[in-house]
């Protein structure tokens, strides 16, 4: 059912709760659905109920009403989550010199496929320019008049995550039942909480806007606000553009999840508390993800990816087109439908090996590979035990057909080794 015809059937209640936000990086999508369900089950229930709950801000989604609550351990089926980070200065502006309306600069799209082996992560960027359906007023006052040719990053100040959710929906062709919202503060916390998350840059950076000063090239381990610095910086990677951030941000996300499976993570108590309550304690939930059962369930299926299993994307776009894409990024439909429809049916596909004009590949690491066909028996050696009744032959199976490869689309695995390619 389009996400039109869903949004109609169902009236949203939207209610969140006003928290205090400010700045937020890429880290604040990922982080926020790792942190929450990449963690083991044992670990998110240490943070008891009552805590849990007490900490939460949600918001009701139209696609969120009436998703499964699954018990712990179990999740039927596929699910698509977004991210979304805010850009507000609420309480800061004098600190940023900045009072304009509230934008979601980060939009991340996780989708799990129905059979649980992989996941993708899609990075839509700020400035892609989109039509905007018709959104729930946040004060509770009808409905908002949809909108043409508008930059995604401007729905979460025009009608809250419900509305950018909506967008996304109409956008992907996707239900998306699930959402959060990190804030500035849970950026810096978060990467303090796995204890810091390291980073290749091919040359030294120096970001005068955000702070960050990486000195020296190779690896840079990054806690605390210097890591948000790394996420926020756009002019110090790249090209100097929101493409080239994107995939910088993809080095800090793959190595993140890397993290996040690690041995030292998983088995490691503290940092798994402090992992679920900086998540809870920083977060605005949508109702369908403010539930424990859910989060650990969802923990289950994604902790057992393989790395190799979880690919970071970004959504296709195009700049220097004019008109209303003027200073804006244009969607390169072509190459984005092809995406979409691999999500949708939930089909593999292999990357070309381009993670985008904001990463490189680390020294020695290869290319996205398509995937092998499945071996066949070998034949049985000659000499010892030739001459002996051969068995009868079987049905070999056919071989695995190797996923079609998304020209064009760039992104890395989060097995890959990827390095910031400085400015």
């Amino acid at each position: 059912m389009p996400a039109s015809q869903r949004r109609n059937a169902v009236t949203p209640r939207h209610a969140r709760r006003r928290r205090h936000r400010a700045w937020p990086a890429l880290l604040k999508g990922v982080a926020a659905v790792l942190s929450v369900v990449l963690v083991s089950g044992v670990s998110v229930a240490t943070v008891t109920a009552a805590q849990f709950a007490s900490n939460l801000d949600t918001v009701d989604l139209a696609s969120g009403q009436g998703a499964p609550l699954p018990q712990i351990g179990e999740f039927d089926g596929g699910f698509n989550i977004l991210l979304v980070g805010s850009d507000s200065r609420e309480g800061r502006e004098e600190e940023f010199g900045y009072t304009g309306s509230e934008l979601n600069d980060v939009n991340i799209l996780v989708h799990v496929a129905n059979d649980h082996s992989s996941a993708v992560v899609v990075s839509i960027p700020r400035d892609l320019v989109v039509p905007v359906p018709a959104c729930p007023d946040p004060d509770g006052e009808g409905e908002l008049s949809p909108m043409r040719a508008q930059p995604i990053n401007s729905t979460l100040g025009h009608g809250g995550l419900a509305c950018t959710v909506l967008t996304v929906e109409e956008l992907t062709g996707l239900s998306i039942p699930y959402a959060g919202l990190i804030t500035f503060d849970g950026v810096a916390m978060m990467s303090s909480a796995v204890g810091g998350v390291d980073v290749c840059i091919d040359a030294p950076i120096y970001d005068r806007y955000t702070g960050l000063d990486l000195p020296t090239a190779g690896n840079h381990t990054l806690v605390g606000y210097q890591a948000l610095a790394f996420l926020r910086s756009r002019h110090g990677v790249g090209d100097g553009s929101d493409l080239g951030r994107i995939s910088s941000q993809q080095v800090y996300m793959s190595s993140l999840v890397r993290t996040l499976k690690s041995s030292d993570t998983l088995t490691n108590p503290g940092k798994l508390y402090n992992i679920a309550k900086t998540a809870t304690e920083s977060m605005t939930l949508s109702t369908s993800l403010a539930n424990l059962d859910t989060m650990v369930s969802m923990a289950n299926v994604l902790r057992k990816l393989d790395l190799e299993k979880v690919v970071f994307v970004q959504y296709p776009g195009t700049t220097g087109l004019g008109g209303v894409y003027e200073g804006k990024v244009a969607p390169i439909k072509s190459q984005a439908d092809a995406l979409m429809a691999k999500l949708q049916n939930d089909e593999l596909f292999a990357l070309e090996g381009k993670t985008g004009v904001g990463s490189t590949l680390a020294p020695g690491s290869e290319p996205t590979a398509t995937a092998e066909p499945a071996e066949t028996a070998a034949p049985a050696p000659e000499g010892e035990g030739a001459g002996t009744a051969t068995p009868a032959p079987t049905e070999s199976a056919s071989p695995t057909p190797e996923p079609e490869v998304l020209e064009g689309v760039l992104g890395q695995t989060a097995a890959q080794q990827t390095c910031s390619r400085a400015n």
